[in-house]
Protein backbone atom coordinates (compact mmCIF):
# COMPACT_ATOMS: atom_id res chain seq x y z
CA UNK A 1 0.00 0.00 0.00
CA UNK A 2 1.32 3.42 -0.97
CA UNK A 3 2.08 5.81 1.89
CA UNK A 4 0.48 9.01 0.61
CA UNK A 5 2.15 11.14 3.28
CA UNK A 6 5.59 9.92 2.20
CA UNK A 7 4.63 10.48 -1.44
CA UNK A 8 3.60 14.07 -0.66
CA UNK A 9 6.90 14.75 1.14
CA UNK A 10 8.90 13.23 -1.72
CA UNK A 11 6.91 15.23 -4.27
CA UNK A 12 7.67 18.49 -2.47
CA UNK A 13 11.34 17.53 -2.27
CA UNK A 14 11.46 16.85 -6.00
CA UNK A 15 9.56 20.06 -6.71
CA UNK A 16 12.17 21.98 -4.70
CA UNK A 17 14.93 20.37 -6.77
CA UNK A 18 13.11 21.15 -10.01
CA UNK A 19 12.66 24.72 -8.74
CA UNK A 20 9.66 26.03 -10.74
CA UNK A 21 10.71 29.65 -10.19
CA UNK A 22 13.77 29.10 -12.36
CA UNK A 23 11.51 27.94 -15.22
CA UNK A 24 9.28 30.98 -14.74
CA UNK A 25 12.29 33.31 -14.92
CA UNK A 26 13.42 31.74 -18.21
CA UNK A 27 9.94 31.81 -19.74
CA UNK A 28 9.49 35.46 -18.80
CA UNK A 29 12.28 36.30 -21.23
CA UNK A 30 9.96 35.22 -24.03
CA UNK A 31 7.01 37.45 -23.05
CA UNK A 32 6.28 38.64 -26.62
CA UNK A 33 5.45 35.07 -27.62
CA UNK A 34 3.09 34.27 -24.74
CA UNK A 35 0.04 34.62 -26.99
CA UNK A 36 1.39 32.09 -29.42
CA UNK A 37 0.23 28.46 -29.25
CA UNK A 38 3.89 27.49 -29.29
CA UNK A 39 4.08 28.55 -25.65
CA UNK A 40 1.47 25.94 -24.68
CA UNK A 41 3.28 23.32 -26.71
CA UNK A 42 6.57 24.34 -25.10
CA UNK A 43 5.31 23.61 -21.59
CA UNK A 44 3.78 20.28 -22.63
CA UNK A 45 6.83 19.17 -24.61
CA UNK A 46 9.34 20.07 -21.90
CA UNK A 47 7.29 18.39 -19.16
CA UNK A 48 6.71 15.23 -21.21
CA UNK A 49 10.39 14.97 -22.15
CA UNK A 50 11.49 15.45 -18.54
CA UNK A 51 8.95 12.85 -17.36
CA UNK A 52 10.34 10.34 -19.85
CA UNK A 53 13.90 10.99 -18.73
CA UNK A 54 13.10 10.73 -15.02
CA UNK A 55 10.96 7.61 -15.44
CA UNK A 56 13.72 6.01 -17.46
CA UNK A 57 16.38 6.72 -14.83
CA UNK A 58 14.11 5.43 -12.07
CA UNK A 59 13.68 2.14 -13.90
CA UNK A 60 17.19 1.64 -15.28
CA UNK A 61 19.33 4.37 -13.74
CA UNK A 62 20.87 2.51 -10.81
CA UNK A 63 21.62 -0.57 -12.91
CA UNK A 64 23.01 1.57 -15.73
CA UNK A 65 25.29 3.55 -13.41
CA UNK A 66 26.67 0.47 -11.69
CA UNK A 67 26.91 -1.90 -14.65
CA UNK A 68 27.99 0.41 -17.47
CA UNK A 69 29.80 3.34 -15.85
CA UNK A 70 30.85 1.61 -12.60
CA UNK A 71 29.49 4.62 -10.69
CA UNK A 72 27.79 4.42 -7.30
CA UNK A 73 24.74 6.48 -6.40
CA UNK A 74 26.62 8.47 -3.77
CA UNK A 75 29.01 9.72 -6.47
CA UNK A 76 26.03 10.95 -8.50
CA UNK A 77 24.66 12.67 -5.40
CA UNK A 78 27.95 14.48 -4.86
CA UNK A 79 28.16 15.55 -8.51
CA UNK A 80 24.50 16.55 -8.63
CA UNK A 81 24.75 18.43 -5.35
CA UNK A 82 27.77 20.34 -6.64
CA UNK A 83 25.87 21.41 -9.74
CA UNK A 84 22.84 22.44 -7.69
CA UNK A 85 25.05 24.42 -5.30
CA UNK A 86 26.63 26.29 -8.23
CA UNK A 87 23.23 27.08 -9.77
CA UNK A 88 21.98 28.39 -6.43
CA UNK A 89 25.13 30.47 -5.92
CA UNK A 90 24.72 32.01 -9.37
CA UNK A 91 21.10 32.89 -8.58
CA UNK A 92 22.08 34.36 -5.21
CA UNK A 93 24.85 36.51 -6.66
CA UNK A 94 23.42 37.52 -10.03
CA UNK A 95 19.67 37.08 -9.68
CA UNK A 96 19.36 34.61 -12.56
CA UNK A 97 19.15 30.81 -12.68
CA UNK A 98 20.03 30.41 -16.32
CA UNK A 99 21.53 32.63 -19.00
CA UNK A 100 20.31 31.96 -22.50
CA UNK A 101 20.96 33.21 -25.99
CA UNK A 102 19.10 36.45 -26.48
CA UNK A 103 18.42 35.46 -30.10
CA UNK A 104 16.86 32.11 -29.20
CA UNK A 105 13.18 31.51 -29.91
CA UNK A 106 10.67 29.89 -27.62
CA UNK A 107 10.60 26.61 -29.57
CA UNK A 108 14.38 26.30 -29.20
CA UNK A 109 14.36 25.84 -25.43
CA UNK A 110 11.76 23.08 -24.92
CA UNK A 111 14.20 20.18 -24.69
CA UNK A 112 17.40 22.08 -23.89
CA UNK A 113 17.63 23.64 -21.42
CA UNK A 114 14.07 23.35 -20.02
CA UNK A 115 13.48 19.58 -20.09
CA UNK A 116 17.14 18.80 -19.47
CA UNK A 117 18.99 19.96 -17.46
CA UNK A 118 16.59 22.46 -15.84
CA UNK A 119 13.78 19.98 -15.00
CA UNK A 120 15.50 16.61 -15.32
CA UNK A 121 18.90 17.72 -14.06
CA UNK A 122 21.64 15.87 -12.16
CA UNK A 123 20.08 16.51 -8.76
CA UNK A 124 16.58 15.45 -9.83
CA UNK A 125 17.94 12.35 -11.54
CA UNK A 126 19.95 11.38 -8.44
CA UNK A 127 16.91 11.99 -6.23
CA UNK A 128 14.63 9.86 -8.42
CA UNK A 129 17.09 6.96 -8.41
CA UNK A 130 17.43 7.25 -4.62
CA UNK A 131 13.66 7.44 -4.05
CA UNK A 132 13.07 4.38 -6.21
CA UNK A 133 15.68 2.43 -4.25
CA UNK A 134 14.14 3.54 -0.95
CA UNK A 135 10.39 3.43 -1.64
CA UNK A 136 9.91 1.39 -4.80
CA UNK A 137 8.90 2.33 -8.32
CA UNK A 138 5.21 3.19 -7.86
CA UNK A 139 5.42 5.64 -4.92
CA UNK A 140 8.45 7.27 -6.54
CA UNK A 141 6.69 7.58 -9.88
CA UNK A 142 3.65 9.13 -8.23
CA UNK A 143 5.83 11.65 -6.38
CA UNK A 144 7.63 12.49 -9.63
CA UNK A 145 4.35 13.02 -11.50
CA UNK A 146 3.04 15.34 -8.77
CA UNK A 147 6.26 17.36 -8.75
CA UNK A 148 6.24 17.68 -12.52
CA UNK A 149 2.57 18.67 -12.38
CA UNK A 150 3.35 21.49 -9.95
CA UNK A 151 6.20 22.68 -12.15
CA UNK A 152 4.03 22.47 -15.27
CA UNK A 153 1.35 24.56 -13.59
CA UNK A 154 3.95 27.18 -12.66
CA UNK A 155 5.20 27.30 -16.25
CA UNK A 156 1.65 27.67 -17.58
CA UNK A 157 1.05 30.54 -15.18
CA UNK A 158 4.38 32.23 -15.90
CA UNK A 159 2.82 35.40 -17.36
CA UNK A 160 0.52 35.89 -14.35
CA UNK A 161 3.27 35.06 -11.86
CA UNK A 162 5.64 37.46 -13.59
CA UNK A 163 3.13 40.30 -13.57
CA UNK A 164 2.22 39.76 -9.91
CA UNK A 165 5.81 39.57 -8.70
CA UNK A 166 6.82 42.45 -10.96
CA UNK A 167 4.19 44.79 -9.52
CA UNK A 168 5.45 44.03 -6.02
CA UNK A 169 9.14 44.16 -7.02
CA UNK A 170 9.58 40.70 -5.52
CA UNK A 171 10.92 38.72 -8.44
CA UNK A 172 14.61 39.54 -7.93
CA UNK A 173 14.61 39.05 -4.14
CA UNK A 174 12.60 35.84 -4.50
CA UNK A 175 15.09 34.42 -7.00
CA UNK A 176 17.95 35.18 -4.62
CA UNK A 177 16.10 33.64 -1.66
CA UNK A 178 15.33 30.56 -3.75
CA UNK A 179 18.97 30.47 -4.79
CA UNK A 180 19.99 30.25 -1.13
CA UNK A 181 17.56 27.38 -0.59
CA UNK A 182 18.90 25.62 -3.70
CA UNK A 183 22.46 26.05 -2.41
CA UNK A 184 21.42 24.46 0.89
CA UNK A 185 19.84 21.49 -0.89
CA UNK A 186 22.97 21.06 -2.99
CA UNK A 187 25.17 21.15 0.10
CA UNK A 188 23.02 18.53 1.82
CA UNK A 189 23.22 16.26 -1.24
CA UNK A 190 27.01 16.50 -1.21
CA UNK A 191 27.15 15.76 2.52
CA UNK A 192 24.81 12.78 2.13
CA UNK A 193 26.93 11.41 -0.69
CA UNK A 194 30.13 11.89 1.30
CA UNK A 195 28.58 10.22 4.35
CA UNK A 196 27.71 7.13 2.33
CA UNK A 197 31.15 7.10 0.71
CA UNK A 198 32.89 7.35 4.11
CA UNK A 199 30.68 4.63 5.61
CA UNK A 200 31.36 2.36 2.61
CA UNK A 201 35.14 2.75 2.86
CA UNK A 202 35.22 2.23 6.62
CA UNK A 203 33.82 -1.27 6.36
Amino acid sequence: MIDLKAVAVDALYLAALINPLSKVSVLLEFAPEYRDRRFLWLTVESTAAAAGILLGVMILGDWFLRSVFRVDLHSLRIAGGTVVFWVGLNALRRGVFFEHDAHAHIQDIALVPLACPMIAGPATIAACIGLKAEHGIWPSTLAMVIALGLNHLAMMLSPSIGRSLGRLNLFGPLIRLTGLIVMTIGTQMVLDGLAVWIATHQR
